[in-house]
């Protein structure tokens, strides 16, 4: 048993057109609630002016199904319209199982019976209800964040079936940048986009992704668009519930030219390697020979039956050296780096 009143402020709408009944579910609401705040409308009419009054926050509506000017599904369709994020439960003196499933079915928060009615049902009815309301807003809202950050993503993303490997949603990061469009990426599997010799190993990986499903992956891929270009693709993934599905999100960043330029780096440091080798080596061999020649003039002179001879060798070693120093340079030229 209640032993003390719900002190929080809520805003409640009735609507109703009988005076004994709206007076009846006052009374049960003033039981239950400190210091409820109401409003009533007698008619379409006057909801509908109450419910799109922007001074009013309602926190819930008591809709009567048959009032004067407007009555039954047609009544709960415009209500719908008007305050589609209001919880809205139904009071009729109609026991109708049948119509009272059916108004269930067309989004209504609960559907009470006036004869059946007391302060502590009603009561729990409007505080379920606008709780139930409040966790289904703010799903709402969590799973359009979600969308957002999902579709809007300028990184290709993409949510794949654990069991099946069906692409279950695309961004259109992903679309643009593979070339297959959202209805082509529906009807393909993830094997669609892999090079036909890499399958075998992204089954294993499948495998093991699925029977560690709480665990995170990284790793870089080799993918395969539309037109057929091959790209490498650095992965991260991670487990999620998709509607009714077990899925894998996928978020993909081409990483091709990234690596095209670290393999040009590589390669080039390998021209530089040979460059040094050349210059501590090759180029030190007619150099020193030439510093011995020299050394020889300076320290003894050049007598006139040697100096022919030393002279050709100086030239020879000269030669020698030009020619080490030209391959260097083409060696040198060759080494280009794009910046990036």
């Amino acid at each position: 048993m209640k032993t003390s009143k719900d002190n929080k402020p809520y805003q409640i709408v009735i609507i109703e057109d009988n005076p004994g009944d709206y007076t009846l579910i006052v009374n049960y609401l003033e039981e239950q609630f400190l210091s409820p705040k109401i409003f009533w409308a007698k008619n379409f009419k006057e909801a509908k002016k109450l419910v799109t009054d922007a001074t009013i926050c309602s926190d819930l509506i008591l809709l009567d199904l048959s009032l004067p000017d407007k009555s039954g599904e047609e009544l709960i369709t415009e209500m719908f319209l008007l305050c589609p994020e209001t919880p809205l439960i139904i009071l009729t003196g109609l026991s109708d199982n049948t119509f009272g499933i059916k108004s269930l079915s067309l989004g209504i928060s609960d559907y009470l019976i006036k004869d059946e009615l007391d302060a502590n049902l009603l009561y729990k009815s409007i505080i379920y209800n606008i709780e139930r309301k409040k966790t289904l807003l703010q799903l709402a809202t969590s799973e359009k964040r979600y969308s957002d950050l999902f579709h809007l993503s300028p990184q290709p993303m993409w949510v794949y079936d654990t069991v099946s490997l069906r692409f279950l949603d695309v961004n259109e990061a992903a679309e643009k940048h593979y070339g297959y469009s959202l209805q082509e990426f529906l009807g393909m599997t993830i094997k669609d986009i892999r090079p036909v010799e890499d399958i075998p190993e992204m089954h294993k990986r499948v495998e093991f992704l699925n029977e560690n499903e709480g665990s995170h992956s990284l790793g870089t891929f080799r993918h395969k668009k539309k037109n057929g270009e091959i790209i490498y693709v650095e992965i991260q993934s991670n487990i999620i519930q998709f509607q009714d599905s077990i899925g894998r999100i996928i978020l993909a960043s081409d990483v091709t030219e990234r690596l095209s330029y670290i393999e040009a780096i590589e390669k080039q440091n390998e021209k530089l390697k040979e460059i040094a080798w050349i210059q501590s080596h090759v180029v030190r061999a007619p150099l020193a020979r030439m510093m011995s020649l020299i050394d020889i003039i300076k320290n003894f002179g050049i007598e006139e039956n040697d100096s022919e001879n030393l002279l050709n060798n100086l030239l020879i070693s000269a030669e020698e050296l030009d020619v080490i120093i030209k391959d260097i340079t083409k060696k040198s030229e060759g080494i280009q780096l794009d910046k990036k």
